[in-house]
């Protein structure tokens, strides 16, 4: 059987904040991979936390664990570019799948990268100028020298072309999938019903929300969201907004947005969200808002969708394609043109219930396994004299 090798340093299948954005797209695509792929074997290349991965591990699935502490940052690079090539060579890897953004240099084995966004150029100053220069440079130099590159969105392959002078005919759309426990819940079932009034019962919630999900930092335009929604609490609606995610960088300035709104008994800061009770956030929302000025795809809006919560996002980047028509998008440095959507949304049930039902179909366009089979293609095109079989089903 051909063997690919996938860098898996940053999978953790621990139910905590680690296990969310490049942790879950590995994951799922492991996952995934083996049917899309039946005449491949695979080695997922791990951290030092994990060394068996039950039910996923198999005699076409490996987990080669790391022997030393991976999860420091600067351990984890100095593995990538000096045992990783190593390791790629003593187990005949045909194809080595990096999937975040770099490559090792001295890597005899055919690659394939992962580019998800390029957060790293657009917004710089977000970042330590030596990882910004680090990820800057090693991300230019990996483009230019790897067989394929797949990108979450179309945004990301153009920013990708743009940025590196790549070819676009190198670099496959390959998009991310939702989860299947993301889904309406109903009132006129009794566990839904039940589960999402505990729900609200733990948190404290009234029963009118807006939801924001996601890292509390100026590249997701926050402090415009809270402008905004002060705009429809002087217009007397009743809705609470909760504002749910981690703490990011220079997120005082949104603390601050509510202070200087006086808003404080409207807004909720629920902190860190789990997996788990994402769905629940989604549906005890009557509308999901993502202002975000820049997202290689953007999840969140996607999982809202699938759980028919209406969505208003920005037209920027990738995510006028993750909403399509589903969704409503907005410039995100317009706060009256925001609180205007939203007011609309929120006040006219037709349209809202519309939304839902179309977020939905939207959101169905979105698998993990469409991913695999996607990958699977790109890794085909990397590897053209090599018999990789053809997609199961």
């Amino acid at each position: 059987m051909v063997r690919i090798g996938i860098n898996a340093q940053k999978l953790f299948i621990t139910q905590d904040y680690r296990n969310a954005g490049v942790s879950r797209y590995i994951e799922r695509l492991a996952r995934h991979l083996p049917q899309a792929l039946p005449n491949a074997q695979f080695v997922l290349y791990t951290n030092e936390h994990l060394h068996h991965w039950p039910g996923v591990e198999s005699d076409r699935v490996t987990i080669v664990s790391s022997t030393v502490p991976t999860t420091h940052p600067a351990v984890r690079i100095l593995w990538e570019q000096a045992m990783l090539p190593l390791l790629a060579a003593r187990d005949r890897l045909d194809l080595l799948h990096c999937p975040l953004n770099i490559r090792p240099v001295a890597s005899t084995t055919p690659v394939v990268l992962t580019i998800h966004d390029l957060t790293f150029i657009h917004f710089p100053d977000r970042f330590h100028p030596a990882k910004q220069r680090y990820l800057a440079t090693l991300t230019r130099y990996s483009a230019r020298r790897t067989r394929r590159i797949l990108s979450d969105s179309a945004a990301t392959k153009r920013d990708v072309h743009l940025a590196f002078g790549v070819s676009e005919s190198k670099i496959d759309v390959v998009y991310p999938g939702v989860d299947e426990d993301f889904r309406p819940y109903r009132q006129d079932d009794p566990a839904d019903a039940a589960a999402l009034d505990a729900f609200h019962t733990k948190y404290g919630l009234p029963r009118a929300v807006i939801l924001y999900l996601g890292t509390l930092e100026p590249r997701k335009n926050v402090d415009r969201l809270v402008a905004a929604y002060a705009q429809l609490v002087a217009a007397g609606l009743p809705h609470h907004l909760v504002l749910a995610g981690g703490k990011g960088w220079y997120y005082q300035s949104i603390f601050a947005a509510v202070k200087a709104h006086n808003l404080q008994g409207r807004v909720h800061f629920p902190g860190y969200v789990s997996r788990e009770e994402q769905p629940l956030w989604y549906n005890a929302a009557q509308l999901f808002v993502y202002p975000s000025l820049y997202e290689g795809f953007g999840l969140p809006p996607l999982e809202a969708m699938a759980c028919g919560t209406p969505v208003v996002t920005s037209n920027t980047s990738s995510l006028p394609e993750v909403v399509g028509n589903a969704g409503v998008t907005v410039e995100p440095t317009d706060v009256d043109a925001l609180a205007e959507v939203m007011r609309t949304v929120l006040t006219d049930e037709s349209r809202a219930a519309e939304m839902s039902a179309a977020g939905r179909r939207q959101a169905a366009r979105f698998s993990w396994t469409a991913a695999a089979q996607s990958c699977a293609a790109a890794y085909r095109a990397a590897l053209p004299s090599v018999p990789l079989g053809t997609l199961a089903g």
